[in-house]
């Protein structure tokens, strides 16, 4: 099952809803339950459908199994392609996906780990032992999310601009010290992130030894759909990039050195996962100019296809 977050137009400015992909349509989730409820009987069932699936992916996934299994019956309900079949109040419930503007699945995450974990990435640079001990991570910036298909301003400050090709796990079931083997259980879905980085500047920067800061800060594109864990290929979906419209990449994840499992042992080992945590497992090697040693330039639109999730694109632009 896909989720989409989306943005539409009201008489008091723009809602954000949470909506189910069927076809090349949204089913609101929230007003197709009330609707639903309202068939039944169900007093306030407005009030009663935003309890169980509410109308935001990150309170979503914090009401749990319910919210999925309620969206599944949304789904399956058959609401009709060209019914204007109505929820309560008149709320709408099927839009069809050009109408609407499209969000990432979560504009704000909870938070932002992004791992290393295939070899084939930076092969040039000879890795450390550590990184073939542990899924080491580092902390992004869960404030500069942007949405698909919105232009990225190229840093003033860079030269090397670079996009990264990664999948995204995004937790649901909060926990601590989780094992590997049980780590599944804890994965809500997957997205496409596109790990912006500033080359220059992070590698200079990272002559400390902290790890990445400003040159992976500015921007961090999620989307364009969240996808539920048991609808997607999370060890071996084929990935692709492209830019203005070439295909520059074409790859796997079938060679992840730490896996999935591995890398949420890892986070969790004294620490709480959260709802809406967000987990890039690295890029996939030669899902990226660094990889290529073929460099973008302002103004090229670029998109990361990941089979089961869709298209992530942008435009990167100059600075003001």
């Amino acid at each position: 099952m896909k989720l989409a977050t989306f943005e539409v137009g009201t008489p008091v400015g723009p809602e954000r809803r949470l909506g189910v992909v069927d076809g090349d349509s949204l089913l609101d989730v929230t007003a197709g339950y009330a609707a639903i409820l309202d068939a039944d009987g169900i007093r306030r069932p407005s009030r009663r459908a935003e309890d169980i699936v509410p109308p935001d992916l990150l309170e979503f996934l914090r009401t749990g199994d319910d919210a999925v299994q309620t969206a599944r019956t949304v789904l399956d309900w058959g609401f009709g392609v060209g019914d204007d079949v109505r929820g309560p109040g008149g709320a709408r419930i099927r839009y069809d996906t050009d109408e609407v503007r499209l969000l990432s699945p979560l504009p704000r995450p909870n938070s932002i780990r992004d791992f290393s974990v295939f070899e084939g990435h930076a092969a040039d640079h000879e890795k450390p032992d550590v990184w073939y001990d542990l899924p080491v991570f580092y902390k992004g910036n869960p404030d500069s999310v942007v949405r698909p298909g919105a232009d990225v301003t190229w840093p003033s400050w860079e030269e090397n601009l670079d996009f990264e090709l990664e999948v995204a796990a995004i937790i649901g079931s909060p926990g601590k010290d989780i094992d590997a083997a049980d780590a599944a259980d804890h994965i809500a879905g997957f997205t496409i992130f596109n790990d912006f980085s500033a080359r220059d500047v992070q590698f200079r920067e990272m002559e400390m030894p902290f790890g990445p800061a400003i040159g992976k800060d500015f921007a961090n594109g999620l989307g364009p759909y969240f996808v539920t864990a048991d609808a997607f290929d999370k060890d071996g979906a084929t990935v692709r990039t492209r830019v203005n419209g070439e295909q520059w990449m074409r790859g796997s994840l079938s060679d992840m050195y730490h896996s999935w499992g591995e890398m949420i042992e890892h986070a969790s080992q004294g620490v709480t996962l959260h709802s809406g945590d967000v987990f890039g497992c690295g890029t996939i090697p030669g899902g990226c100019c660094l990889d290529l040693d073929r460099w973008i330039e302002p103004g090229d639109t670029i998109e990361l296809e990941v089979d089961g999730i869709g298209t992530l694109t942008h435009t990167v632009v100059p600075a003001d």
